[in-house]
């Protein structure tokens, strides 16, 4: 089956053909980064209307990357949420358009559900069963997953995830957008000289808070003014320390808890350098295996869309469909879990 996908859900458009015999075939990605830099921030309408201009030509592209034409296409997949709203509308709207004059099915995918399988794409992927920790914008989550729709939670934040973190922190530093690279580049000229609280590292339960390190990082801000550039640059150390200590401990639990010797790690924080270190290091020391999506497939991107709405396609028996379409902006992983 030969699976179009598409990915618009926040400032990202992407778009892939996985091939469920062959695996990804190609796949284009368009960020929006310098357009919305100047704002400090997504702005939702900017995005919606990029997202039009960018997603037909990039479907061109795939096809022409993988010698395929539209007719060749078995069925289509596309973000229908969470996310921007305007912004998942395009998407859907031409995923649907197009499957309609086709004739061919096409299927919502929920966006984090492609962050999860998305180390499924890399050449040897990890098998089921195993821990995942989804770090991605604002969700910061641990599943146990048995198989695809088979996602029990095992801890999940309780305010602000590690991603939302990451990006006020930096904006606290007076940093560029995106905050979370931006952190993570000054935080290599860092040393230790300051101190960060550890939010619920030893708390009894897999939950994360971060919250509160957010808040401690803007009253040591104000204590520090003005800051110098080695000032952020030790801050944001810390800030990145103390956030990767707590995610390294809450997956180490998890794996210890849930009996499996086998972690992924995806969603866009699933980059950050540092936190692969320490999970390659505590993972090795228990005898445990971690798998990462390769870099580019850590942010949003089409061919998690396509791969994950390729297994969904695959275990369906589609007869009729009648394109009517809408979109889920606020849709909880949760309704996806094994109850």
């Amino acid at each position: 089956m030969l699976v179009l996908g598409l990915e618009s859900s926040c400032d990202e458009t992407g778009v892939a053909l996985y091939d469920t015999e062959h695996g990804l075939l190609s796949h284009a990605l368009h960020s929006q980064v310098a357009m919305h830099a100047d704002f400090g921030g997504v702005v939702p309408e900017l995005a919606s209307r990029d997202h039009i201009q960018r997603a037909l030509p990039l479907t061109e592209q795939v096809l022409k990357a993988a010698n395929k034409t539209l007719q060749d296409i078995d069925g289509i997949a596309y973000t229908q949420g969470p996310g921007l709203a305007g912004a998942l509308l395009v998407g859907t709207s031409i995923a649907q358009s197009l499957a309609f004059s086709l004739k061919i099915p096409s299927i919502g995918v929920h966006h984090l559900e492609g962050h999860l399988l998305a180390p499924l794409l890399e050449e040897n992927p990890p098998e089921f069963p195993f821990v995942a920790l989804l770090v991605s914008g604002g969700h910061s989550q641990l599943m146990r997953v048995d198989g695809i729709g088979q996602y029990q939670l095992l801890g999940d934040t309780l305010d602000d995830a590690a991603g939302e973190a990451f990006d006020k922190t930096a904006k606290l530093l007076g940093l560029g957008y995106p905050g979370g690279p931006a952190l993570a580049k000054i935080a290599l000229q860092g040393k230790a000289r300051f101190t960060l609280p550890r939010p619920m590292l030893h708390s009894k339960d897999l939950n994360f808070s971060f919250s509160g390190l957010k808040t401690a990082v803007l009253t040591l801000v104000n204590k520090t003014k003005p800051l110098d550039t080695q000032a952020q640059a030790d801050i944001a150390w810390e800030f990145q320390e103390a956030v990767t200590e707590i995610l390294t401990a809450k997956c180490m639990t998890a794996l210890r808890e849930t009996g499996l010797d086998n972690l992924i790690v995806s969603g866009g924080v699933g980059a950050n350098t540092r936190l692969r270190e320490r999970l390659n290091q505590a993972t090795k020391r228990k005898l445990c295996k971690v798998s990462y999506p390769r870099l580019e497939f850590c942010t949003d991107n089409g061919a998690m869309i396509a791969f994950a709405g390729a297994q969904r396609l695959k275990a369906m028996q589609i007869e009729a469909q009648d394109y009517r379409f809408g979109v889920r902006p606020r849709w909880d992983l949760a309704e996806l879990m094994t109850p």
